[in-house]
């Protein structure tokens, strides 16, 4: 029975090392596999205690998730992404859960160091008292585990569901475009802006880049970026919706013409 208990607090372990290891990522893009195994690797030398510490309050949560500290170490020169999955209780059941999950802690303690000095197994009413003291800590390792496989299952369903989004169009657009899925533009971060400024860093002359030798740069070099995806009706709207650039217009052979050049901050 003691074998018994503690092959399930160690099914427990492994279980509980893996949802702490990948309930969250944020990183470079690019990075984002070596920081994964960055976090499998750190949990696994962790004790239960630890573990559990780990576990409340950043996966088990009360009431609403936190979206915090996921930019930590994220540079604003590559594109990068951050994701966290959370189990949100109310707080009644947020502290129960929390007291439950210490409880556990120390009754794992207890089996490990200090089963023998609790009960005289050298006697009969002694091990009827330990066999009897297994049973209920059986049950209760099994209860725990059983609730920790569900919380495990519901954080599989959420991975599997943002992994659907990553492959979707909606994501690319977010993410390449800065197009969020209810439509609103993040201008500073969409495709056509880095598209504008990349035709500027090839053209600008004195620091101004005609809006029309800009357009063709775009055309060959980003043919999927045009005014429309945005809402746009031309690039000088797109220009001038951005706030991203200054417009201004010049006499050039008689013509006027469009030029733009990145805002000073």
């Amino acid at each position: 029975m003691l074998g018994r208990c503690l092959l399930r607090l160690q099914q427990y372990e492994h279980l509980i090392k893996a949802i702490v290891a990948h309930h969250e990522i944020a990183g470079p893009a690019n990075s984002l596999e070596s920081i994964r195994a960055e976090r499998v690797a750190e949990t696994a030398s962790k004790t239960l205690g630890t573990l559990v510490g780990q576990l409340i309050g950043s996966y088990v949560v009360a009431d609403a998730a936190d979206a915090s500290d996921l930019s930590a170490g994220v540079s604003d020169n590559v594109i990068s992404f951050g994701m966290r999955m959370q189990l949100s209780l109310s707080a009644e059941d947020y502290a129960r859960t929390e007291n439950e999950l210490k409880e556990l802690v120390l009754l794992r303690n207890n089996l490990v160091h200090h089963f023998i000095d609790q009960h005289n197994l050298w006697s009969e009413d002694g091990c009827r008292s330990a066999h009897d003291a297994l049973v209920t800590a059986s049950s209760r390792i099994d209860q725990h585990f059983e609730q920790l496989r569900g919380w495990a299952e519901h954080m599989e369903q959420a991975r599997q569901l943002a992994a659907e989004f990553v492959r979707s169009d909606a994501f690319h657009d977010f993410v390449v475009n800065g197009i969020a899925p209810d439509g609103t533009i993040d201008w500073p971060a969409a495709g056509v802006v880095r598209a504008l400024r990349e035709a500027a860093e090839e053209l600008a002359i004195d620091g101004w880049t005609p809006v029309a030798a800009a357009v063709r740069w775009i055309a060959e070099h980003h043919p999927d970026q045009l005014p429309a995806k945005y809402g746009c009706s031309s690039w000088r709207q797109v220009v001038h919706e951005s706030r991203v650039f200054e417009l201004r217009y010049r006499e050039v052979d008689r013509q006027r013409a469009a030029w733009y050049r990145l805002k000073e901050a």
